[in-house]
């Protein structure tokens, strides 16, 4: 019996939904818990700081955590097993997110004075989303599950359940955040703590071990497990060299001025939570509608090259119209802006990521589509610091301004120097990615 006979035997062993249950409700709390939190930080932190470089550092400081701790998780699963390295995960956030929501629900200045004049709250809170972030492996973790308990030929709808569950999240973490913090600020978080506690108890009690103890691997060498020397290998190749640069920018630009964007709603519009995780939560539902069910036909009318553009065009205008718009007609016009965003954003990720596997062999396919992941980690940590430090030292709308001139190169990358690179005719068949 081949090793995926032996995993069948696995799966039909377990005859019941619960592995699928606690892979749904991982993914489901992964995403739901930073859509619940991101849109709050300048409202958690109003009490610490207001100012845009500590929210920039504290929006990268999950990402870079992430970003190193990633390959780590992955090879301890396929060393150790599934269940242990998810609980462990799950059980991070638990810990990240309640130290978070601890900090920010403590009365510093009447209990600790001087702790609170040290920055020792801001330092718990960085903390705090270093271990969330550390422990963020729960995606490839739950995704591995999925693949072990699925024969080849049904995995695809299997990983149906990854673009559900991170859907449902952006879309229920905006709307119960802004919800709760009409009353509390904090409350978001509480439930947030309480969620990934409801899916730790999950991982532990139904959960069973999903990768055979014949399947396992070693741990690979330590260099192997490094997430920089990915990177340089992406950029060794001539055929995806320009695409990869415009994937790093992209996601350098669009998560720096995302994480200026509610400290820019508070001090620009003066609007509260209420508005500003409504921002969000259209984000959340026009990009699901895009990826879920629009970008196939696109993709087939048009082809990845020139959707591409089209989604970047949609993303410069959303970035020129937020700094443009007046207090007055904020309320739609913001709105509006962030529904661009949010339709480039869906065209554009998936078109990139296609147009580079398709310029590569299949020996090419999996290190150079994996270091995109790591590329995509490495702008979402060093684009909310930089875009935190132009908000402070250039002015409130700068981050906006400098994103829309990356974006406008990002462009310039992926349509190529006229005469030397042709692009890529239309597709029926191509899959949006």
């Amino acid at each position: 019996m081949g090793s995926w006979g032996n995993r069948r035997v696995v799966a039909v062993h377990l005859g019941r939904p619960s592995p699928r249950l606690s892979a749904f409700l991982t993914l489901l709390n992964d995403r739901m818990g930073e859509s619940i939190v991101f849109p709050l930080l300048p409202f958690l932190l109003a009490d610490f700081s207001s100012d845009g470089r500590m929210i920039g550092l504290l929006a990268g400081s999950y990402a870079v955590a992430q970003f190193l701790a990633t390959p780590l998780i992955g090879a301890l699963s396929d060393r150790y097993g599934r269940r242990p390295v998810m609980a462990l995960c799950v059980g991070g956030t638990v810990l990240g997110l309640g130290l978070f929501a601890l900090t920010v629900i403590l009365p510093w200045q009447r209990l600790w004075p001087a702790a609170s004049s040290a920055g020792l709250p801001i330092a718990l809170l960085f903390a705090a989303r270093l271990i969330d972030g550390f422990s963020g492996g729960t995606a490839a973790t739950a995704g591995a599950v999925l693949a072990d308990i699925s024969p080849p030929e049904q995995r695809a709808r299997a990983f149906g359940l990854i673009g559900v569950a991170f859907g449902l999240g952006f879309i229920l973490g905006p709307a119960i955040g802004g919800l709760l913090a009409l009353h509390s600020v904090a409350l978001p978080l509480l439930l947030a703590t309480a969620f990934a506690l409801v899916n730790l108890v999950v991982v532990l009690t139904l959960l069973p071990e999903t990768l055979p103890v014949d399947q396992r691997q070693p741990l690979p060498r330590r260099r192997d497990l490094q997430p920089f020397s990915q990177l340089a290998g992406v950029f060794s190749n001539g055929e995806v060299r320009r695409l990869s640069a415009a994937f790093f920018l992209f996601f350098l630009a669009f998560n720096g001025f995302t994480a200026m964007l509610v400290l820019y709603f508070r001090q620009a519009y003066a609007w509260g939570p209420d508005r500003a995780t409504l921002a969000f939560l259209v984000v959340g539902v026009v990009a699901t509608v895009v990826q879920g069910g629009l970008i196939g036909p696109l993709v087939k009318r048009l082809g990845e090259w020139r959707l591409s553009l089209v989604g970047l065009g949609s993303v410069i205008v959303g970035c020129l119209l937020i700094p443009l718009v007046s207090r007055e007609a904020a309320v739609p016009l913001v709105y509006v802006s962030v529904a661009l965003l949010a339709v480039g954003t869906g065209l554009v990720t998936p078109c990139l990521r296609s147009q580079v596997s398709r310029r590569l062999d299949r020996s090419g396919q999996g290190a150079a589509l994996g270091s995109l992941q790591g590329l995509q980690s490495a702008g979402s940590f060093l684009g909310p610091p930089l875009a935190g430090l132009a908000y402070e030292t250039i002015g409130q709308r700068s981050p906006f301004w400098l994103s829309t001139i990356l974006m406008m190169l990002v462009a310039w990358l992926v349509a190529g120097r006229p005469g030397r690179q042709a692009p890529p005719t239309p597709n029926p068949e191509a899959a949006p990615g």
